[in-house]
């Protein structure tokens, strides 16, 4: 009987040890999981699109910044050069009616009188003054990016893939020049040197996307070139991005 009561005692106390061990080590994963941020799924760079000329007085420092967002691996930025600027005494080489469209565009879309350099235009929804770098960059941080269209390149780069999910939306594809240095010779920015981060050299519309997965041939970049897949609503927001360089 005294054996009996002893092997009672020990399991009990075994029991309440194990009990404790197991409190404990549910409170250390508890805290693990509390402190451990959640995975945010589809998370994709924010496209910016800054609207340029190197014959613009104004236009350097939005060009310096973009320079600076073009190395940030959570934004796709993008550098469309404007003709109008062609005139005044400076033709960039980089200029293209097509960006100056596309500019009017989105001056339709906000509700603009006239268009302006420099401009930047985050995710296709907000627009503001290039050289305003509190501004681009608080605008960055507060950008609501979708990824309804999921955007994949294959390993070598000669085919993208839109995903399918809800929506609509123009795929567009484009090529830019990754870094460019040019020495203005005439214009407001005679005598320096323009430093040109990822500007846009072709933009084309690659269909559209209807929800249902897409596959399209590209040709793949060159040296010193980037490309970009963007899927755009018809109100101008991104509904999907991707890079490759």
């Amino acid at each position: 009987m005294r054996h009996l009561l002893a092997r009672l005692k020990i399991r009990q106390r075994f029991g309440r040890q194990l009990t404790l061990a197991v409190s404990v080590f549910a409170g250390f994963l508890g805290l693990f999981l509390w402190q451990s941020p959640p995975a945010v799924a589809g998370s994709r760079p924010v496209v910016v699109e800054l609207f340029t000329s190197q014959g613009c007085s104004s236009c350097p420092p939005a060009d310096a910044l973009l320079d600076e967002l073009a190395h940030r691996p959570d934004v796709i930025a993008l550098g469309f050069h404007v003709d109008y600027w062609d005139n005044l005494g400076w033709k960039d080489p980089l200029s293209a009616p097509g960006s100056t469209r596309r500019q009017r565009d989105y001056a339709e879309l906000f509700n603009l009188s006239s268009i302006y350099t420099p401009q930047m235009v985050i995710e296709g929804r907000q627009q503001l003054v290039g050289s305003d770098r509190g501004a681009v960059l608080g605008g960055i941080a507060d950008a609501a990016t979708e990824t309804t269209a999921g955007v994949s390149f294959d390993s070598n780069r000669h085919t993208v893939t839109i995903g399918g999910g809800a929506g609509q939306g123009q795929v567009l594809l484009v090529r830019f020049q990754r870094q460019r240095n040019t020495d203005v010779a005439q214009g407001e920015n005679a005598g320096t040197r323009a430093r040109d981060a990822n500007g846009v050299t072709a933009l084309t519309a690659l269909g559209t996307w209807q929800g249902t997965e897409l596959h399209f041939t590209i040709t793949p970049p060159t040296e010193n070139e980037g490309i970009a897949v963007l899927v755009q609503a018809p109100d101008g927001h991104m509904l999907g991005a991707g890079v490759a360089l």
